[in-house]
């Protein structure tokens, strides 16, 4: 493997040197030369990355050219915790008016774990204040309270239907919270519904990148508590959106968006022990690849 990466190296500085200083190239040959350097370089990042990050599974997807650019075991199903309220979040939005108003009940919110502040039983919330509580703190009753509006099982449904209506075919949904690990997808069928999010549903990845959200609560004094965003990207520039989850079957989870030099990139990694440096390696990927990009002109 490291012989491979050093002499790919090679290759790409001798075509760089070419392409940039060659006198004698022609326009043709020069266009050649710079799509070979694109590739290359996208072989090398590949190798790098798959040596690098630690994901069971991950997918890197240049949104405004519609291309892979590195992959792993892209077609095996995994567990996707949390990630699983970004469909949920499609689903209210689609099929809920976002000021319609539910009462908290125990059946909604007792068999659920429970992140500080708590919500009050008996309050009176609009579901748009549930769906920024599921999306910003990965409140899991919030997210199991939405889909009462239309019945758990009914909303549940409208899921699974929504996954065949984007054809995500290895992806199965048990609930609207992600507790359960029947609630599985791979990361090519992730990479179709964060798209879809961002051509739809842009509204969706700006309440991911909320943190200044506040409601009524049981943990304060003054009644009103800050749901706490538990995105640690969320403050990154290039975040556009995006999902993390955890339990301890799925490992660390994670479907998003960034924009980088005008470009727009999904990351989606499964099964992770190291989210965070996964995800950063990737950024400086992704970087490199773009500097490359507009030293060569292709």
């Amino acid at each position: 493997m490291k012989k491979y990466k050093i002499l790919i190296t090679a290759i790409l500085f001798a075509l760089i040197a070419t392409s940039s200083y060659g006198k004698d190239n022609t326009q043709e040959r020069k266009l050649f030369l710079r799509e070979e350097i694109k590739r290359l370089s996208a072989i090398l990042f590949d190798l790098q990355l798959k040596n690098t990050v630690s994901a069971d599974s991950y997918a890197i997807f240049n949104v405004s050219e519609e291309q892979f650019l590195s992959e792993k075991n892209t077609e095996k199903s995994y567990p996707i915790a949390s990630v699983t309220k970004i469909m949920t979040a499609v689903v209210a939005t689609e099929n809920i008016d976002m000021q319609d108003r539910i009462t908290l009940t125990t059946r909604m919110m007792t068999p659920y774990t429970r992140l500080s502040p708590s919500l009050p039983m008996g309050l009176n919330v609009s579901a748009e204040n549930l769906l920024k509580a599921s999306l910003i703190q990965s409140t899991n009753y919030a997210a199991n309270a939405l889909s009462y509006f239309l019945e758990e099982d009914t909303f549940v449904d409208l899921m699974n239907q929504k996954a065949r209506e984007l054809e995500m075919s290895n992806t199965v949904f048990y609930d609207a919270h992600g507790l359960s690990t029947v609630n599985t997808s791979n990361v090519l069928d992730l990479v179709k519904l964060i798209n879809y999010i961002y051509k739809n549903h842009p509204i969706i990845l700006e309440i991911t990148k909320n943190n200044n959200f506040w409601m009524p609560c049981e943990d304060s004094i003054s009644g009103m508590c800050k749901f706490m965003n538990l995105n640690i990207f969320y403050e990154n520039p290039n975040f556009i959106g995006g999902k993390t989850g955890y339990l301890t079957v799925a490992k660390q989870t994670f479907v998003s968006l960034f924009k980088i030099e005008e470009e727009v990139f999904s990351i989606t990694i499964l099964c992770s022990d190291k989210r965070k440096e996964d995800v950063e390696n990737i950024l400086k990927y992704l970087q490199s690849l773009i500097k490359i990009k507009q030293k060569t002109g292709v």
